[in-house]
């Protein structure tokens, strides 16, 4: 089995490989490790490896492992990118440098309130539900506009709406796999056309990184292909 920094050198190089075949800068897009349901130990591999950016679905296991590696705080920056429910919203602002999953206006405002006024502001993604599924979380595409309006109006010094997140529908193929990114990516656009100024687009995971960094991702959310199978 490879190492964990094996793993991440390999991530980085396809990473690499998709920027290059898209005209693009290997340091335009940030490789967010996703380490849910892994432990510190493999935490403090990948943070040797130099990873700097971690991704946690479950509130209450990152917290666990944001005790653990303390002392590391500074060098980290911590990523919520699972669902968000208005009760754990206060420890979320104070813990977390990035929240991606904000799905309605509520609770973009209940992190604004409660985000210390010490700490930079808290960049938020939006969570559209860009493949219509019943399944998934996540605003619908026309409803993107309004909410995004209104979180820019809500404390610019305690949090930042910096873009959109999706979790598309998995694709077949590559070109099946960007149509629901290039549907993200133009929705983005349509926001900063109507004046507004995000530049994150979270988007591609470890089977569809490249289709998502051809459609224009900033931030890929990679577990299994640096980690391996969960459970």
């Amino acid at each position: 089995m490879a190492s964990i920094e094996a793993n991440l050198q390999q991530v980085r190089r396809r990473i690499a490989r998709a920027c290059d075949s898209a005209g693009r800068s290997a340091q335009s897009v940030t490789l967010l490790a996703v380490t849910k349901t892994f432990g510190a130990t493999q935490v403090q591999a990948a943070l040797a490896a130099g990873q700097q950016d971690l991704g946690e679905n479950y509130v209450q296991e990152a917290l666990a492992k944001m005790a653990e590696l303390a002392p590391q705080r500074q060098r980290l920056r911590w990523h919520l990118i699972g669902p968000l429910q208005s009760n754990k919203t206060r420890v979320v602002a104070e813990n977390f440098d990035w929240v991606h999953s904000v799905d309605r206006l509520k609770i973009a405002a209940r992190l604004a309130e409660q985000r210390p006024p010490g700490l930079p502001p808290l960049q938020l993604c939006l969570q559209v539900n860009i493949s219509g599924e019943a399944s998934k979380s996540g605003l619908l595409p026309d409803e993107v506009a309004a909410v995004a309006k209104a979180v820019v109006e809500l404390a610019p010094e305690r949090i930042t709406l910096r873009g959109l997140m999706a979790i598309p529908e998995p694709g077949a193929d590559v070109e099946t796999q960007r149509a629901p990114h290039r549907a993200l990516a133009a929705l983005l656009a349509q926001l900063n056309q109507g004046g507004l100024k995000l530049d994150t687009l979270s988007m591609g995971m470890s089977d569809d990184l490249e289709a998502a960094v051809a459609e224009g991702a900033t931030i890929v959310r990679v577990g299994t292909a640096i980690f391996g199978s969960r459970g």
